[in-house]
C-alpha cells in the first residue's frame, strides 16, 4: 500500500504559487485594500443603508475613500447580518447567513482575469434580487487537483462568447463587475469562491448557507484567500 497522500489543495496551490496570476489589478508598491466587516459588529450598516443599494454603495465609496483604499475585502467565513436584505437567503426555517467566498469590492467595470489555466464550467445570469446577477464557474486541473471557482456579481456582458469547455488561458482577461442591475443588486463587487464538487449544479451554486451547515459547506469551499494572496501580497 502506497503510503503517499493525495496532495491538498491548499497544498496544490502553494506549491504553484509563481505560476499563480493576479485576479484584478493591483499595484502592492502603492494601492491600499480594506479590509471590510459586514457582521452584526458593524453597526453603521443600517436597515436603511442595507435597503437602497444606492445608499449601500455611497456607504462603500465613502469607507474606500476615507482610508485612501484601492478595493474593500474580506467574508469568507464570515457570518453576515446584510444577507437580511434580501428574501433570497430567508427561505425554510433557518436563514442564510454564512458566507463561503471572498468578495473584492470594486467600481463597475473593473476587469477580472484568470489566475491560472482553466475551462469553462458554466455560466448563468442568476436574477433575482439579493443574487449573484451574471456568473462564470472556471475549472482548474493542476497537478491532477481538480476545483472550480465561481466568478459572481459580474456584467452582463461577460457571458457574452462563452460556452462551457471553452479553454481561458491564465493571465487573461475574461469578465468585468457589473453594476447593481446586472449583479444581483449590489454595490460592484467580485465575490469570488471555491468549489471542489459542484454537486451536479451549474452556472450557480450557494455562496452563502445556514450556520448549521457550516462545516459540510466550508469542507467542500475551502478559503480562496490562498489564490488571492498573488493579488494583494508582494
Amino acid at each position: 500500500m502506497s503510503n503517499f497522500s493525495k496532495p491538498s489543495f491548499e497544498q496544490i496551490i502553494e506549491s504553484n504559487r509563481l505560476l499563480i496570476q493576479p485576479v484584478i489589478d493591483f499595484d502592492t508598491s502603492k494601492d491600499r485594500l480594506l479590509q471590510m466587516d459586514f457582521t452584526a459588529a458593524n453597526t453603521e450598516l443600517t436597515n436603511e443603508i442595507l435597503d437602497d443599494t444606492a445608499l449601500f454603495s455611497a456607504w462603500v465609496n465613502q469607507k474606500l475613500a476615507t482610508r485612501d483604499a484601492r478595493y474593500g475585502i474580506g467574508g469568507y467565513d464570515e457570518h453576515r447580518t446584510i444577507y437580511s436584505r434580501s428574501a433570497h437567503f430567508d427561505t425554510g426555517e433557518e436563514p442564510r447567513r454564512l458566507h463561503l467566498g471572498v468578495d473584492i469590492w470594486a467600481p463597475a467595470g473593473t476587469t477580472v482575469y484568470n489566475f491560472f489555466d482553466a475551462t469553462v464550467h458554466s455560466f448563468a445570469n442568476n436574477n433575482h434580487f439579493g443574487d449573484y446577477g451574471a456568473t462564470i464557474i472556471l475549472t482548474y486541473d493542476i497537478e491532477g487537483i481538480q476545483f472550480n471557482v465561481l466568478h459572481g456579481h459580474l456584467s452582463l456582458s461577460s457571458l457574452d462568447g462563452l460556452t462551457a469547455g471553452k479553454f481561458i488561458p491564465a493571465a487573461t482577461p475574461f469578465a468585468t463587475l457589473g453594476v447593481k442591475e446586472e449583479n444581483g443588486y449590489w454595490p460592484p463587487h467580485l465575490h469570488f469562491q471555491v468549489i471542489q464538487d459542484m454537486e451536479g449544479l451549474k452556472g450557480d451554486y450557494p455562496g452563502v448557507c445556514k450556520y448549521s451547515e457550516r462545516e459540510k459547506y466550508l469542507a467542500n469551499c475551502p478559503d480562496p484567500n490562498i489564490i488571492l494572496q498573488s493579488t494583494f501580497i508582494a
